[in-house]
């Protein structure tokens, strides 16, 4: 059974519960939160963020109530149908499958979505990125060729790479694998792809990885892999395997390099985004954002655990360095 999380946060200037006699002038929005996996407290605190900075010093109650899959994206269409249930005036999707999720269970509840794997125009979130037109708008990231530009930047810290192994959702993560093909061809790099929707998939993926002799395995984006970043870049620095992915926050947790965007300027957008409809705003009329800033994230530590070099002049082009 499904288990529905309520809570109740304060933005703006009030942040303790109102006085009797104010309470029923203070303005109140029903936020559904979408995932499928529970939220991430630091990615969810950029979120609120993004509501409160949308209306400086303007109290606003605003109810949360959250529902997931419990790792699992099979469980979704329960999880958004209880969603829908709750009557929430606005719904933050989070990942591909939790948009799609929404979009079949409501055409007229507005959904808020942070999505870095979807095309919106081409899986029919939106007619364009200008004027979405329908009850689906927020931050999508649909460059593909980021992969190719990851295997590109780990080759220079393992320049006999030989072999690649391609870790992630075979439906989610299409393009982003054929464009990663692509360029290991251009390479000269083998390939082999493996399947990691799940948590135990992924960790199933890596040993497989490992014992068909990859020299770096390029981890595909996902709430997944993000939900459990630490876990899985441990894991693969256990079996002596270079992990490249997307998010900034994977190369924080200990993989060896990301280049992509901040996850946490996604949630904040995506929260500024939710004020504006709370406020009268329709979704249909507010721009899709596309992250505009990627970051090159290199884990010294890392590298040194794998016995690996960096090169200084990668080093001199990294935005973070993590010794």
């Amino acid at each position: 059974m499904m288990k529905r999380r309520t809570f109740v946060t304060g933005l703006g200037a009030v942040l303790a519960a109102p006085h009797a006699a104010e309470a029923q002038t203070v303005p109140e929005g029903r936020v559904g939160v979408l995932g499928v996996t529970p939220t991430n407290p630091p990615t969810f605190e950029m979120f609120k963020q993004g509501l409160q900075q949308s209306s400086p010093g303007e109290a606003q109650r605003v109810v949360f109530v959250e529902q997931h899959a419990d790792g699992m994206p099979g469980r979704l269409p329960a999880a958004v149908a209880e969603l829908v249930r709750a009557r929430p005036d606005v719904i933050f999707a989070r990942g591909p499958a939790s948009v799609t999720a929404a979009v079949q269970a409501t055409r007229t509840i507005p959904i808020v979505a942070v999505d870095l794997e979807s095309d919106p125009i081409a899986s029919g979130f939106a007619k364009s990125l200008a004027r979405p037109g329908a009850n689906v708008t927020g931050v999508f990231l649909d460059l593909p060729e980021l992969s190719a530009k990851q295997l590109q930047l780990v080759r220079e810290i393992v320049p006999n790479l030989s072999r690649v192994a391609l870790l992630g959702d075979p439906h989610d993560n299409g393009a982003q694998l054929r464009a990663a093909e692509r360029a290991a061809k251009t390479f000269g790099v083998q390939v082999q792809t493996f399947e990691g929707r799940t948590v135990a998939e992924l960790e199933a993926g890596l040993e497989a990885a490992r014992r068909a002799g990859a020299g770096v395995v390029l981890i595909f984006s996902s709430p997944i892999v993000f939900a459990h970043s630490a876990r899985i870049a441990a894991l693969a620095r256990d079996k002596r395997l270079p992990s490249v992915s997307l998010f900034t926050e994977f190369g924080e947790a200990g993989g060896l390099l990301t280049y992509g965007p901040s996850l946490r300027e996604a949630f904040r957008r995506c929260g500024v985004y939710v004020a504006k409809i709370l406020g009268g705003a329709k979704p249909g009329e507010l721009p899709i954002e596309r992250p505009e800033k990627f970051d090159l994230v290199i884990n010294r530590k890392t590298a040194k655990a794998l016995g690996l070099t960096i090169p200084p002049s990668l080093l001199l082009r990294a935005d973070q360095v993590i010794e």
